[in-house]
């Protein structure tokens, strides 16, 4: 019997033909090809062939509000008929900085940028200038962009870049860490070139390797009195941990802080904020070394009056805490339904995760003590296995061992797709791709 006709795999064949493996980021890559979203609402989408997704991907943890939330849509649409960018300066990249300002800790002053990637990279090269020090200490497994200048570490338990194309000289500069505040102390004792430490706030991967107990605080009290700058990278945990990230959950301010995602309303652009003294080398009004202004930065598209209108509009809703609070206790409730059903099969496996995540590991149920690379390593067959298994049963994970969630989940939609995953745990374990 032939198969059925399917869109996703006429448009996959097409996109062969004009994109690089057939898609425009390494993660959308499937085989035997991936899905094609057509129109998404709330925490749900659907695809070209109609099929329908309870999402948990939700624009990589950009949807806090879930797809397509009439608020941002309407403020969009509004912007739209004005002008969507001339390349000024407009009253709604003022208001979106104020926000900024009221809400995160860190944000002295606020500058806009085209993504979370740009972000770290302008951050880095603050952090540079004012040190005078090019060398960065970054902590093994933990994501900043995908750039040249940050990516040495990013595969946990290894210290190269995980990629070709990156100049030796360029990785020469990155010094990578364990998260163990005595290790990182030795570290920049040892070399006063190390200027400048970033930090995943999460722990690696948006806590999929959470920090230990105490490490921010430690870690801002060893670079203040190191004289160090201390970088947050908020990109996934800005406006999801809290109203303004997690440094004011829990109390901890950075030097720098880079933002995206939810801070831009689920729509492009970036942004990094932080003390006056270092934001305000950007400053064109003044010199050093000749150069005005110290650190040069453009953008095309910074704080693009399509993007703003989205993310003041999303920031409205987000200022109160109670997307927040109703994301996380959706998250709860899926961590709580699939840890049941691990218990109910005898799987040795773990959901857990912190604020509005989801994430899975599978070997002994504890996570305590073990490495990036421990965590994030699962045999092939499996991670293929159960990402496969829950698509064609319709649900889209992140990735096979995490998800997030938003205000737009209900309880019955998180139900629906605890039962999903158990019936994918089923079939896995009845073929022995899941280990004993």
């Amino acid at each position: 019997m032939p198969a059925p006709m399917s869109a996703n795999a006429d448009l996959a064949a097409r996109a062969q033909a004009a994109l690089p493996g057939g898609v425009s980021h390494e993660l959308r890559y499937r085989r035997p090809y991936p899905i094609y979203i057509e129109r998404a609402f709330g925490a749900e989408k659907w695809d070209v062939d109609g099929k329908r997704y309870i999402d948990f991907k939700l624009g990589a943890a950009s949807q806090i509000l879930g797809n397509c939330h009439p608020a941002v849509t309407e403020a969009v649409a509004q912007q739209l008929a004005r002008t969507p960018y001339t390349g000024d300066c407009h009253l709604l990249e003022l208001e979106w900085a104020e926000w900024i300002q009221r809400l995160v800790p860190s944000a002295e002053l606020v500058r806009f940028t085209g993504s979370g990637t740009e972000s770290t990279m302008l951050a880095l090269r603050l952090g540079r200038a004012f040190t005078g020090k090019d060398k960065v200490l970054r902590i093994d497994g933990h994501f900043h962009g995908w750039h040249d200048l940050l990516l040495t570490g990013a595969k946990p338990g290894h210290d190269g870049a995980p990629s070709l194309g990156v100049p030796k000289a360029i990785s020469d500069l990155t010094v990578v860490a364990p998260p163990e505040i005595e290790a990182i102390s030795a570290l920049l004792e040892a070399d006063p070139d190390i200027g400048t430490v970033f930090v995943e706030a999460s722990g690696a991967n948006y806590g999929s390797v959470p920090l230990p107990d105490g490490f921010l605080h430690r870690l801002r009290d060893l670079t203040t009195r190191m004289g160090r700058v201390l970088i947050f990278d908020e990109v996934i945990t800005g406006f999801r941990w809290s109203p303004g990230g997690r440094q004011a959950r829990d109390n901890v301010v950075p030097d720098l802080t880079t933002l995206a995602k939810i801070a831009t309303g689920g729509l492009p652009g970036g942004i990094v904020c932080g003390r006056r003294d270092i934001m305000d080398l950007l400053n064109p009004g003044t010199s050093r070394d000749g150069l005005a202004p110290p650190v040069s930065h453009k953008g095309t598209f910074n704080a693009a009056p399509l993007v703003a209108a989205g993310a003041i509009a999303a920031m409205k809703l987000l200022a109160t805490g109670e997307v927040q609070s109703h994301a996380d206790a959706m998250a709860k409730r899926l961590r709580d339904g699939l840890n049941e059903c691990f218990r109910t099969r005898q799987i040795r496996a773990l959901a857990y995760g912190d604020s509005s995540t989801c994430h899975l590991y599978f070997g002994d149920t504890s996570i305590d003590g073990l490495s990036a690379a421990q965590i994030r390593s699962a045999p092939s067959e499996l991670v293929h296995g159960l990402r496969n298994g829950l698509l064609d049963r319709g649900v889209d994970f992140m990735s096979f061992t995490s998800c997030v969630t938003s205000s737009a989940h209900s309880p019955e939609l998180i139900d629906e797709a605890i039962g999903i995953f158990d019936d994918t745990l089923a079939n896995l374990d009845q073929t022995g791709v899941i280990p004993a």
